[in-house]
């Protein structure tokens, strides 16, 4: 069986991300900026590695991710399912551990380049933060 994945779009955000995450580890498997367009969602579906690819994907009711993830792999699951509840704690824990995508924060940046370079800097950390060395 493929390993499940929570895949999601912020919204709100000056500057959206899409998220996917792997449901087992929580590590984030793959990432992207850009607005909530099927483009931005094919651009994170092609940046997810095959080995996770083939499993289940669990979103929420957004018409992006029906257009780009095959039918036989995604569920549609909303806020109160909890389903997509890994990718909603990991959208709280990036707010609150890095100010500069939070609007009204003294730190907020402007620029997109920042935004990704801050994003890519705050994943690589996560991802090593949940890595076990058993």
């Amino acid at each position: 069986m493929g390993r499940l994945l929570v895949v999601r779009a912020q919204k709100g955000a000056q500057t959206p991300y899409w998220l996917a995450l792997c449901r087992s580890t929580r590590q984030v498997v793959a990432y992207t900026i850009g607005n909530r367009s099927g483009a931005t969602c094919r651009r994170l579906w092609e940046r997810i590695p095959k080995a996770y690819r083939g499993g289940c994907c669990y979103s929420d009711f957004w018409e992006a991710y029906r257009e780009v993830i095959p039918t036989e792999q995604h569920v549609a699951a909303g806020k109160v399912s909890g389903e997509t509840a890994h990718n909603e704690r990991w959208n709280n824990t990036l707010r609150q551990r890095l100010g500069r995508l939070v609007r009204k924060s003294l730190s907020f940046s402007k620029s997109e380049e920042m935004h990704e370079v801050c994003l890519r800097l705050f994943v690589h950390s996560y991802n090593l933060a949940l890595v076990s060395y058993d």
